[in-house]
Order: structure tokens, then sequence, then C-alpha cells
């Protein structure tokens, strides 16, 4: 005769266990739950952050009408671009501190230099001034390619580990003076200068393909300048039409050639 097994005792140990795992299933779920509804509230402050101050035309500014750039807007999470104390105001039309006295434009600013430039998705992007990574970011949904240089190491460490950390597979960050370029990579289709300089830096316009186009804010530093849009020619570096398009604020364009 077969012997019946003897009853397993419970004891307060295995309690113990079991109700550790279902406290941490628990937590797991309401964590996915919170961060869903988080997600979702944001992804409804981006959609009217385009809705209002980008493609509503607000304050008097021009609408802006690409779909695709508004397209990109909707998608690309701000909020993650700024410092966790100032997430609150990530979707705010003004700019933002990022520390080291650089900022994230305004969205509308960003919208509109991303729009001037026209990108297509056969394009190859150079953004001058990383910054947070935020217009590489927008960039990157719109263009094949995206390089992008930070004169200042520790932004642009942040940025290249934050785009990554985002899924932005066809950005290329590199730490380096921007006023130069990035010659090993060019032509470019656009190019985007996120800072002020004082003129328009001729190695960037060496490095513009015939018939692309650079925006670039000209003028003296923590004043208002011009933003610039420069289109090139098929004659060569100083065949170039520049067109003033608004009144800016940008901090300086940061450069060994010019001792800033």
């Amino acid at each position: 005769m077969s012997r019946l097994s003897e009853p397993r005792s419970i004891t307060l140990e295995s309690c113990s266990t079991l109700g550790l795992r279902f406290a941490l299933v628990l937590f797991t779920f309401v964590v996915v739950l919170f961060a869903q509804d988080h997600d979702e509230n944001f992804r409804k402050v981006r959609e009217d952050m385009v809705r209002t101050q980008l493609a509503g035309g607000s304050w008097g500014v021009e609408a802006l009408r690409d779909p695709r750039v508004l397209g990109a807007f909707r998608e690309v999470p701000r909020h993650r671009f700024v410092p966790d104390a100032l997430v609150r105001h990530a979707y705010e039309d003004r700019p933002l501190p990022i520390g080291y006295g650089q900022t994230i434009s305004q969205p509308y600013i960003v919208a509109k230099m991303t729009e001037l430039i026209e990108p297509k998705k056969d394009h190859r992007a150079l953004e001058i001034g990383t910054g947070s990574g935020y217009q590489a970011a927008i960039l990157s949904r719109l263009v094949t390619d995206v390089y992008t240089i930070e004169i200042i190491e520790p932004l642009g460490v942040a940025a290249r580990e934050r785009l990554a950390g985002l899924g932005h597979r066809n950005v290329e960050v590199r730490v380096g003076d921007g006023y130069y370029g990035w010659p090993e990579k060019a032509p470019f289709d656009c190019i985007v200068v996120t800072a002020a300089a004082d003129h328009i830096p001729p190695p960037l316009i060496e490095q513009l393909k015939p018939g692309g186009r650079l925006v670039v804010p000209i003028g003296n530093p923590f004043q208002t300048q011009r933003l610039m849009l420069v289109t090139k020619g098929n004659k060569g570096p100083r065949d170039i039409r520049v067109r003033d398009i608004m009144p800016v604020r940008f901090v300086p364009l940061l450069s060994g050639s010019s001792g800033q």
C-alpha cells in the first residue's frame, strides 16, 4: 500500500515570503498604472502646447503649419529634457535654465527654427549647441541623420545619454567647438545654430549643401538679436541669400575662435 503524504505545514516564514511577493507585485502594478497615467497627462499637455502655442499663432506670432514638424512636437517628451525641479514648467512657452549658463529655448522658437530649415526624411542635419538635446530629438523625427555639437562637456555627455535612453538612434553627439562645424560628416542639407553669433560662421556655410538652409541668431550677447535664414546657392560658399526672420534672444555662441 502507498503511504499517504504527510500534510505540509505552513510556517510563519513562508507566509512572510508570500506576503512580500504579493506586495512587490502589487507595488509594480501600481507603479505601471501611475506611469501610464502620468505619460497620458503629459501627452495631453503636449497636444495643448502644439494647439495653442505652435499651430494657434498665440501672442501675435505666425502660426506654424508643417504637419511633420507639429507631429514631432507631439511625440517628443519635452519634460525629459529639463531639470527635475522644472518639469512642471516644461511645456510653458518660455526658455528654461539647464545649467552652465545655458537654456532650453521656448517651444515656439524651437519649432520656428525647425520649420524654417524645411527638413525632409532623407536629409542630414547639423545642430550647433546641443544643450539638453531637445532640438536634436525633434530633428531626429524628421531627418535621416542628426549630428549635434556641444562645447560644454557635461551638457554634451548628459544629452548623449538622454537621447540614447529615449531611443534616438540616428543622433550623434560630439563635444567640441561648433563654430567649425563637423567637416568629417559634411555636407549637410540643413544646419541649426541654437546660440547667438556676431556673424554667420563661414565653416558652416562651406559645409552646407547647395540648396541647403541654415538658421542662426545674429547679434550681441544678451540683447535682442535677429533670427536669420541663410539659403545657399550653387556657385560656392559666397552664393548665399540671407533673410531676416524675427527678433529673438539667445545665449552667446561659445567658441575658441572668438575667445568667448
